[in-house]
């Protein structure tokens, strides 16, 4: 009987895979639109509830954490970094992360990219759809600089989904509040670059707003709670100078102050708010009497930590005599703020907390800025889990794309300085290299360069790249995810898309279209199915349990549909083309063993 099951489950395999359509061929024709990456993120959920038991916690808050192009490499460095600024060898250090009982990988490319560009990946991150490459907010019908394509492309994100529910919210970033990742929570644009109106076509500025105006005017921008980050430039008039940077104006032509709009709105509606741009400002807030706060406290993006409290800074475009002191909060002084005033919320809050100059340090070939932007961001992550409950808060760890950076050596001994050039020199040009090395950038040249190349301070150090570019790229491949709190183990583990997150987050926190299960009195879960039979080889359909296996008559007797496609958290297709052939490969089967006596 064992050898009949077999024949059984090999013939059907073999039919199945010349009947069905190829899969690539099939995938060219699939729509990527919000309501293929909502059923592609719920099926990946009913997989990873498989383990899940009856008695699954909620998460009253949620602090989702994003290192800019903190790639696996990035954080593996800074790791090292950090036990070596400690006086240890620092292979066996650990960051916060680190020590969280759940870790996945997330694909981070886009629909029409390969490699992963950050206002897209932060719209998957964000919003739960895959987008176009710089586009923002948008599902698969927006197109780039294309203000129409917007109008019915708009997807909701996670603040949107965290205000149905009550609870409160905010950003808190070292970049501009209007740059890609941040933005994504709140805008709506076709072009990731249309920041203010001055970069928004003056044809369509009455149909697509720019992004800094739908954060004052539209929802759900003006009702976040906290606001914290840089920009201050794409608030301001072409008229006003900047308050810490005098020699620099506004960047906006309709002539509006928006940060003075932004107060003006929030006391009309009768709401505790307040606008700052300064450390000093911000040290002096009592959150205790404030319930809305904007603190833009950069002209462009916040300085690098390397910069924080230096000495004096040439102001760009300024004689050299001109100097401003480098004097921003940092981001586990923001941190602390922001939750301060969003705790008060008994519903709960959700925060996004970006350590956005990791990215722009890994552009500039310059690991030192990179994998300090990266410990940085531990030290507020680690502030933030001083002041919250990690069995009511769902706390998640990631990256929008990672980067170029690789890390190696040749029998490089323990404890050897992660900056630091090989003790072994190339055994081709006899030239020495860092273990630290891009793939592109600028840090390209001939012959190859230590970073000791004539900066003044180590911090400055550009690392070697392989091959020439002014900016290094993006690295297309998946970055890693910890998860700490509620349903962490459960719903972060294997290879994920990068849109499966929110929805992921979602199911934890009850919210939106996952807000459901709290409601139910048993969690939609699918129960794991009974063993196979040893013949039936591993590589499973994708089809839902419920379509894998269906009884045969009254005999009660299972067969199992196998593929020779493993699942790809890919939608799967309807099952229904396949039963008239089944049915037919059983009957000549059966035809067959009658005739040889079987």
């Amino acid at each position: 009987m064992s050898a009949w099951c077999c024949i059984v489950i090999m013939m059907c395999t073999i039919n199945n895979g010349v009947l069905s359509p190829a899969p690539m061929n099939a995938e060219v024709k699939e729509t990527y639109d919000r309501q293929y990456w909502y059923a592609q993120a719920q099926e990946t959920l009913q997989k990873r509830l498989l383990y899940a038991t009856e008695k699954n916690p909620v998460a009253k808050n949620v602090i989702l954490v994003v290192g800019d192009g903190m790639s696996l490499t990035t954080a593996t460095a800074a790791r090292i970094l950090r036990g070596q600024r400690r006086g240890q060898s620092g292979e066996d250090a650990d960051l916060v992360w680190d020590t969280f009982p759940a870790v996945a990988l997330a694909k981070t490319y886009n629909i029409d990219a390969q490699t992963g560009e950050s206002s897209a990946c932060a719209t998957a991150l964000l919003c739960g759809v895959k987008a176009r490459y710089e586009t923002l907010g948008l599902d698969a019908g927006g197109r780039f600089n294309n203000c129409a394509s917007a109008i019915n492309s708009k997807v909701t994100s996670l603040i949107d989904w965290a205000h149905e529910a009550g609870k409160s919210s905010g950003i808190v970033t070292t970049a501009r509040i209007t740059h890609a990742t941040p933005a994504a929570l709140y805008a709506h644009a076709p072009s990731r670059y249309w920041e203010d109106d001055s970069r928004v076509p003056p044809t369509v500025r009455r149909d697509c707003k720019d992004i800094a105006l739908q954060l004052v005017e539209n929802e759900p921008g003006r009702s976040i709670n906290v606001i914290m980050g840089g920009g201050r430039r794409h608030f301001l008039p072409t008229v006003t100078p900047d308050p810490e940077h005098p020699n620099r104006e506004g960047r906006r032509l309709d002539g509006r102050n928006l940060a003075e709009d932004w107060a003006r709105e929030k006391k009309r509606r009768r709401l505790r708010a307040q606008y700052i741009h300064s450390r000093e400002q911000l040290a002096k807030l009592d959150p205790r009497t404030v319930d809305y706060l904007l603190g833009l406290f950069e002209y462009s993006h916040m300085e690098f930590n390397a910069e924080r409290g230096a000495v004096l800074d040439t102001e760009e475009g300024t004689a050299a005599s001109t100097t401003v002191k480098a004097d921003d909060p940092s981001l586990a002084d923001m941190t602390r703020v922001a939750l301060a005033i969003l705790t008060k919320n008994d519903k709960g809050f959700f925060l996004l907390l970006e350590g956005g100059r990791i990215d722009h340090a890994h552009h500039y070939n310059n690991p030192y800025r990179a994998l300090d932007e990266t410990l940085e961001l531990e030290t507020a992550l680690l502030a933030a889990l001083e002041k919250v409950n990690p069995a009511e808060t769902l706390i998640v760890v990631t990256a929008d794309h990672g980067h170029v950076m690789t890390f190696g050596g040749q029998a490089t001994p323990r404890g050897h300085p992660i900056l630091g050039a090989d003790t072994v020199v190339s055994d081709i040009d006899g030239l020495r290299y860092t273990t630290l090395l891009y793939g592109t950038g600028p840090g390209h040249s001939e012959p190859r360069a230590l970073p000791l190349n004539g900066t003044s301070t180590p911090a400055d150090a550009v690392h070697a790249a392989a091959v020439p570019r002014q900016w290094a790229t993006h690295g297309g491949e998946d970055v890693p995810i910890y998860a700490l709190g509620p349903m962490a183990t459960v719903l972060f583990a294997g290879v994920v898309e990068q849109s499966y997150i929110p929805h992921a987050i979602a199911y934890a926190a009850c919210l939106a279209h996952q807000a459901r299960r709290c409601h139910e009195s048993i969690f939609n879960y699918t129960k794991p199915q009974a063993k196979l039979p040893n013949c039936v080889p591993p590589e499973v359909s994708s089809v839902s349990a419920a379509d894998e296996t269906r009884n045969e008559g009254s005999s009660g007797r299972r067969v199992v549909v196998a593929s020779s496609v493993m699942s790809d958290e890919r939608v799967p297709r309807s099952p229904a083309p396949l039963i008239a052939p089944l049915v037919n490969v059983i009957h000549y089967l059966i035809l067959f063993a009658l005739s040889f006596g079987l």
